[in-house]
């Protein structure tokens, strides 16, 4: 599906538009609320300089608006990560992702959107075809950056093609 969103510090983000050398990460996260996103948000910090070097750019969304979206980077420590705010639901849904209604304030004190994607990780060629997802219906259990590092080193050394398709 389509993706044009606002980003924090990079200007709009359009992922017809991305022309990556091998991949776009396309990271969906619940947003400010969640303490799992904010620590999965400074390992991927820690993870850019790689990605940049196998040719893999990246974006994160959430459905936070941008004071949330800034917020959230505040808490990460970085002004380098491309966030991308403002995900509507309804385009959530479009990439299959689980939606998640708002329960109060978090372990951490900060309140729920009334409604919120759940996480997801997409891999996209750069002709804006999904080469792997990896959809969460719970905040836990989201694929682990390093391990995504090590298959990308791989997928790109063994030029391993994209698997599976949906038979129906």
């Amino acid at each position: 599906p389509s993706l044009v969103l606002p980003t924090v510090y990079h200007g709009e983000f359009n992922l017809f538009n991305e022309e990556p050398k091998n991949f776009t990460m396309v990271i969906f996260i619940r947003g400010l609320h969640c303490p799992l996103c904010i620590t999965y948000l400074k390992d991927l910090a820690s993870y850019l300089s790689q990605l940049r070097d196998m040719g893999v750019d990246y974006i994160i969304i959430s459905a936070d608006d941008k004071v949330r979206a800034s917020q959230m980077l505040q808490k990460v420590g970085s002004t380098e990560l491309r966030y991308a705010y403002n995900l509507e639901i309804e385009k959530a849904k479009e990439w299959n992702l689980y939606i998640s209604k708002g329960r109060g304030k978090t372990s951490i004190g900060i309140e729920e959107l009334e409604l919120f994607p759940e996480p997801g990780l997409f891999l996209i060629k750069p002709d804006k075809t999904i080469f792997s997802a990896y959809i969460q219906s719970m905040p836990f259990a989201r694929p682990q950056l390093k391990e995504i590092i090590s298959s990308l080193n791989f997928i790109l050394s063994k030029k391993y093609p994209a698997r599976g398709n949906i038979i129906t």
